[in-house]
């Protein structure tokens, strides 16, 4: 008899056990967003937690530099850098994960939690330091 009645609770413990994973991870989803020391936390919490090692930086602002102006004379243009596209202000990223070197994450995993918690508008990008 105590055989029946605890393969008739096995069920209702598996979708007990199912609810409670889910309401854990729905409660951390909710105290989290897209602040930058909330996502720093959800990915450090995610992919880092032994050292915390995940950064977010504010995105580089660089202006364009022209080299070539119509009726202007030749001139000494000095040291030029050349940036990616991601580098300029208009065009550029909102902000920097840096992620250590040594870590090994699925990045796709963590571009998924990053679009999770970041605003619509914010565009980043993912580099290792």
């Amino acid at each position: 008899m105590v055989a029946w009645i605890t393969s008739l609770c096995y069920p209702i413990e598996e979708l007990y056990d199912s609810w409670s994973t889910n309401r854990t991870d729905n409660l951390f989803k909710l105290k989290h967003n897209g602040q930058i020391c909330y996502l720093r936390h959800a990915l450090n919490f995610e992919f880092d937690p032994k050292d915390n090692g995940i950064k977010i930086e504010e995105g580089n602002q660089y202006k364009y530099q022209y080299i070539y102006l119509e009726n202007v004379q030749p001139r000494f243009l000095g040291t030029i850098y050349l940036y990616q596209d991601s580098d300029y202000g208009d065009t550029g990223v909102d902000f920097i994960v840096k992620v250590p070197k040594g870590l090994i994450y699925d990045d796709y995993k963590m571009r998924k939690t990053i679009d999770f918690y970041k605003l619509a508008s914010k565009r980043y990008k993912i580099e290792q330091y």
